[in-house]
């Protein structure tokens, strides 16, 4: 294993090389970690940094750490669709490990309106980026996203950015800071949108999606709607128990 060390935060870094490490199948489900004293040693720091990378790890759903044995791997598929993390498709795309494309159908500016402009919080005539992608998964079409972006946050859009990663553009050109992000999960019925721009065969619903994603300083920049084929994802989160007593 190669330590990463660039990163001045050593906790992070240790947090980054074991999620790198779990992912990458260097270290399956069930394998147990070094122990504290160990990577004390590896990364040069105190136990109290180690243990906070450790904690971030479990918090994470990476580990499960056990008083008096140690640390041990988490399964973690790699073909489930996670509901808490905030990431971009392109991002999911390679965990999922699957061949890929996004089909473009739509880049443009429009009035946000009544109905997007109470979803934005922002006044009907403020000018808005409406995006139709479909994300086709081994040959088929199974995600349906719809997003629509504040022009005053995002000034600039084209099919060949939203082909690839809005989000790659607005962190890496625009140096924005995505921080996170509201989510309503529902299942619907199929509407006349879904059926033109997925391949959906005999379903009749499909899984919604609705983010609200904000920057930083707490802006709401996007809105986005993102519609899935039921026998395609299984949609997870990981969750650890915090008593609220004593």
């Amino acid at each position: 294993m190669v330590i990463n060390m660039r990163n001045n935060n050593i906790f992070l870094s240790l947090y980054k090389d074991y999620a790198q490490y779990i992912e990458s199948g260097l270290l399956p489900p069930g394998s147990k970690l070094p122990s504290e004293h160990e990577l004390s040693a590896v990364y040069e720091t105190t136990r109290e940094t180690v243990r906070k990378g450790l904690n971030l790890l479990a918090q994470n759903g990476y580990i499960h750490k056990v008083k008096g044995k140690g640390s041990f791997v988490l399964e973690k598929s790699r073909l489930k669709f996670p509901i808490s993390g905030l990431v971009s498709y392109k991002e999911l795309s390679k965990a999922l490990g699957k061949p890929s494309r996004t089909l473009v159908y739509a880049v443009e500016q429009i009035p946000a309106g009544e109905v997007i402009g109470k979803e934005l919080k922002c006044r009907p005539d403020q000018r808005v980026w409406k995006v139709i992608r479909a994300r086709e998964i081994d040959g088929e079409r199974v995600i349906l996203d719809i997003d629509y972006l504040n022009a005053k946050v995002v000034d600039h859009l084209n099919p060949e950015i939203a082909a690839d990663s809005i989000y790659a553009y607005l962190e890496q050109e625009l140096q924005l800071k995505i921080s996170y992000a509201e989510k309503v999960i529902t299942v619907e019925s199929v509407n006349e949108r879904d059926a033109a721009y997925m391949d959906l065969g005999d379903d009749r619903h499909v899984v919604a999606v609705r983010g609200y994603v904000h920057l930083e300083d707490t802006t709401l920049f996007q809105y986005s709607e993102s519609r899935h084929r039921l026998d395609k994802f299984q949609f997870v989160d990981f969750a650890r128990r915090t008593s609220l007593t004593d």
